[in-house]
């Protein structure tokens, strides 16, 4: 049997309709070339065949020959695994980066290498000891006055260094919680995200159903899902909803008896990875599919809140360390993946992420750098955070106001104290923040005291104060402050490098993501002209049929 005629026009003209749809596509991705997140997009075909005929003019007895392409579907070029290479690496980049900034910030306070450092103030109080032990001087006003003066520098600087800790700690509160700034904090831009992905979800889900891609919507919901990654470390999962309701879920015959399910749309989960605080890994699921709810009302979204450590009331910057992230589930639907576990807490005794800017201002704000097992949980208290160099600060503090106080005070035990807590004027919880003269020195109703027969003792016994290293571990107060300057340096020098090498992982993630998915000019112009000639050669096989149509209808009874 002679191939049906019409049939060739039908193979030629889904030539010409798939070759114009791949010319349409080249344009789109040519047009979006530098739009970010833009993916880059193609056309899906397979050919006819008697498996699956769409020609009118077929004929079941002619000779097995295809007819022509189908154009199944327009689809993103994408590797998932590489999005998950990127997003795990991102989070981890993103919680170095914060801790490196968090790190900058404390290095400007405790900055050891300048003229103006408490280890060089230490020094200065040294040299004036030293210079008063001359018995010429010891009782000389003008000395003690020189002296009083370098006691106050170093009680100046520790005040400074107390408070710009304590503002470098409630930055940081104020980042992960936008409270007191103009910015959104961390806490706000994932709620904000959470809503924007679950509202695509359904967006995607509408237009799928439809029968529209929306893949220019899947983008923006893919840069949605790389920015959350760098916040929090998170988990994504494609799945069918069979538990969906509604007879538009499935085909029905004449009589509407159920004869098959439609290839119903993928749904997204997002979930939050974290360890709880018997170190087991768990999953909380942050954004779940696109099910509204029988009344639509109900959101597929979970969100974040800031709570002090007791969970019951609000936090606040005055109290930074006690804070508490509560993680609220989103809502779970009849089949619609795996049941949701409880709300969480992300605090000390709680849980942790494995990266993620959020992990990285919690153990700034709570961790100390004991080294030790974290009461109540099997996380370690690994990070040197505000308020590990807080505390170091108020000991140093504190043991040379006692140091001095004491001396001074002699064998005789008067009231003769050099050093005092500025608030109250008595010796009770000097810290850093609260260090000053005494203010019987600063009028001079208490003097440098005589402890034996002469000042120099004092003196002497002040100088030897300074070189003591039974108080601090070893060291001496100046020796002490350096120490404690160069942890902190290798503490954001360990850090930093970690962060470049995490940086460059991360950018090499994206190379070869932007290698599949991102618009080549040279490649798109390349599949342009092929596509070009395959139009014109559809083109030219639809006018030699209608050149074999013609010749067979004019001889025709010739």
């Amino acid at each position: 049997m002679v191939r049906a005629t019409f049939s060739g026009f039908n193979t030629a003209l889904s030539a010409l309709q798939a070759n114009q749809k791949r010319l349409d596509i080249t344009g789109q991705n040519l047009s979006n070339m530098n739009t970010a997140g833009y993916t880059r997009q193609q056309l899906e075909a397979s050919s006819l065949n008697y498996t699956n005929p769409v020609s009118h003019y077929s004929n079941g007895n002619e000779t097995a020959v295809g007819f022509g392409v189908s154009m199944d579907r327009v689809s993103q070029i994408r590797d998932p695994y590489l999005d998950i290479q990127y997003r795990s690496q991102s989070a981890d980049c993103s919680y170095t980066n914060r801790l490196q900034t968090a790190l900058n910030s404390l290095s400007k306070v405790l900055d050891e290498t300048t003229i103006s450092g408490i280890r060089k103030a230490f020094d200065e109080v040294q040299s004036t000891l030293t210079s008063m032990q001359d018995p010429a001087k010891v009782s000389d006003p003008i000395y003690e006055s020189e002296l009083r003066t370098k006691m106050q520098s170093v009680c100046n600087l520790f005040n400074q260094a107390s408070r710009q800790i304590t503002q470098a700690e409630q930055n940081e509160f104020q980042r992960l919680t936008g409270e007191g700034s103009s910015e959104q904090g961390d806490v706000q831009k994932i709620n904000d995200i959470l809503r924007q992905i679950g509202d695509l979800n359904v967006q995607i889900k509408r237009n799928q159903v439809a029968g529209h891609p929306s893949l220019e919507l899947q983008d923006e919901r893919n840069l949605l899902l790389d920015e959350l990654s760098g916040y929090i470390p998170i988990e994504t999962r494609y799945y069918k909803d069979d538990a969906h309701s509604g007879n538009n879920a499935y085909d029905y015959d004449a009589n509407g008896a159920v004869i098959g399910k439609k290839d119903w749309p993928d749904d997204l989960e997002v979930s939050m990875n974290y360890i709880d605080a018997q170190g087991k890994s768990q999953k909380l699921i942050l954004v779940n599919g696109s099910d509204l709810g029988a009344n639509g009302l109900t959101k597929n979204y979970g969100q974040l809140s800031v709570l002090k450590g007791d969970h019951q009331t609000a936090a606040s910057v005055s109290d930074p360390a006690n804070i508490s992230i509560k993680f609220e589930k989103a809502p779970s639907y009849k089949g619609n993946g795996p049941a949701a576990t409880n709300d969480v807490y992300a605090e000390l005794k709680g849980i942790r992420f494995e990266g993620g800017s959020l992990q990285a201002s919690l153990d700034m704000l709570q961790k100390t750098g004991t080294g030790k097992v974290i009461n109540g949980s099997t996380a370690v208290d690994d990070v040197r955070g505000y308020q590990y160099y807080s505390e170091k600060l108020d000991q140093l503090a504190s043991t040379f106001a006692k140091s001095m106080n004491d001396i001074n005070n002699g064998k005789k035990h008067t009231d003769q104290n050099l050093l005092s807590n500025s608030t109250d004027d008595s010796t009770n919880d000097i810290t850093a923040g609260n260090i000053g003269i005494s203010k019987g020195w600063t009028s001079g109703t208490i003097h440098i005291s005589t402890d034996g027969t002469n000042r120099t003792d004092t003196i002497l016994d002040m100088i030897a104060a300074m070189k003591d290293t039974t108080k601090l571990n070893g060291k001496t107060f100046a020796d002490y402050m350096n120490n404690l300057s160069t942890q902190l340096a290798s503490d954001s020098s360990s850090n930093q490098t970690a962060l470049k090498t995490g940086t460059t992982v991360l950018n090499s993630i994206q190379d070869s993501r932007d290698s599949l998915s991102g618009v080549s000019l040279d490649e798109e112009a390349t599949n342009m002209m092929a596509y070009v000639s395959a139009y014109n050669a559809a083109s030219r096989l639809m006018t030699a049929l209608d050149e074999v149509l013609n010749t067979l209808i004019s001889n025709t009874g010739a």
